[in-house]
């Protein structure tokens, strides 16, 4: 008999955002005359940049001529984007990021799910609450041991290490996803300090590093000392340029990384992570990498830029609704995201259906994303400008 994998029965039979689009599909299914501004997922509105589209294009046309056609790629990400990345984080971080240490994906969820497999089973998993779902999700189906630390209004939703439990490995998230909260460099020195008293293995996920605007806040963990050896960070171009339909994203593993198996035998994480994508991932299409390595450009940077501040401005208009109705909120300046308390204590799925039923707009209960998040409710900026400002003035006529 083949059996399953029963952890699968400990994990919700449906992803939260899956939930979400059903309860929005049938209201508009019984309401199709009300327009619904959805606020809640966070996909992008505004086009891939011009810079992008071209390399692109001028990839597809190189497909069609039999001296520039690309069968398969290397698994890792072909050179020309690795070296971009490798620049790219000189340029903004400081920090020396060999080409070898880059990995090339599909996007940051798909290897934040899939690192653990250089992983034992046995090791202890530390996860902040609330949290991005497939943090937990792929550790449970998996069956390993997850422990919390609380993020909540007492500490800025910035949970720092906990001082009476060890953990092997910890997901990070800054500027973090749900709640908007960006570590700073002394916060996140804390943490790196952590892992290497307990030899254990930080995953960073920078996802929505591009939004910070403040220098003196940390767009890559590699700016504290002593990361390198303890930490492998995630980036994205869904959010930053626009990928969330054409998909990629990269991984940082340092040369330096190593740890040991039970039986005390030292193995390097990025030769791990190398084994395990040549095993199971056949790469990012050709294509898709030529315009990733545009948004690296001059006019490719300029562009995103634009966008990113398009975004960072619908997140003002939202910061600013909440202000004057005296909301609580976090996020929303060096973050695409803004976490808000529900009004009058409200239950995080009641100011859904409320939100939903009475001015049509879609946002994401906080308690899909843990215990924590009860109460609280979040809202994204990357909705159109006309759409951002007509739900700010609807739920400004509510609350």
């Amino acid at each position: 008999m083949a059996y399953t994998n029963n952890n699968y029965l400990n994990v919700n039979e449906s992803y939260l955002f899956s939930t979400i689009a059903k309860k929005v599909s049938a209201f508009t299914a019984a309401h199709p005359d009300k327009k619904v501004i959805r606020m809640g997922i966070g996909d992008v509105t505004l086009p891939l940049s011009d810079a992008v589209c071209k390399a692109m294009h001028k990839a597809v046309d190189e497909m069609n001529v039999k001296e520039t056609f690309r069968g398969y790629g290397p698994e890792q990400g072909y050179d020309f984007l690795r070296e971009a990345i490798s620049k790219y984080y000189m340029t903004n971080s400081s920090v020396v990021i060999d080409p070898s240490e880059v990995f090339v994906s599909d996007g940051a969820k798909s290897d934040l799910g899939n690192i653990t497999d250089i992983f034992s089973n046995d090791n202890t998993i530390l996860i902040p609450d609330p949290v991005y779902p497939v943090y937990v999700d792929s550790n449970v189906m998996l069956g390993r041991k997850i422990v919390y630390v609380d993020a909540s209004e007492e500490n800025d939703f910035l949970p720092m290490p906990p001082k009476d439990v060890k953990a092997d490995i910890i997901y990070l998230c800054s500027p973090n996803n749900p709640t908007g909260a960006v570590y700073t460099k002394s916060h996140l020195k804390a943490w790196v300090e952590y892992a290497l008293s307990n030899d254990a293995i930080i995953l960073f996920d920078a996802a929505y590093e591009h939004f910070i605007g403040d220098k003196d806040l940390p767009r890559s963990i590699y700016e504290i000392d002593g990361a390198k050896k303890c930490a492998i960070e995630f980036c994205s171009f869904s959010k930053t340029a626009g990928f969330t339909g054409t998909r990629c994203g990269y991984t940082i593993v340092p040369e330096v990384l190593k740890r040991k198996t039970k039986d005390g035998r030292e193995m390097s994480l990025r030769s791990m992570w190398t084994r395990r994508q040549t095993t199971k991932f056949n790469g990012v299409p050709y294509i898709i990498q030529r315009g990733a390595e545009a948004v690296f450009s001059e006019k490719g940077q300029a562009q995103i830029d634009a966008a990113i501040n398009y975004y960072k401005e619908n997140a003002r208009i939202i910061a600013d609704t909440l202000s004057k109705k005296n909301v609580y909120f976090i996020g929303g300046i060096n973050s695409p995201y803004i976490w808000m308390k529900c009004p009058g204590c409200a239950s995080s799925w009641d100011f859904f259906d409320m939100l939903l039923e009475k001015i049509y707009v879609v946002g994401t209960p906080g308690v899909g994303f843990g215990k924590n998040g009860e109460g609280f409710f979040r809202l994204t900026a990357f909705s159109t400008k006309e759409n951002t400002t007509e739900a700010m003035e609807r739920l400004s006529s509510i609350l």
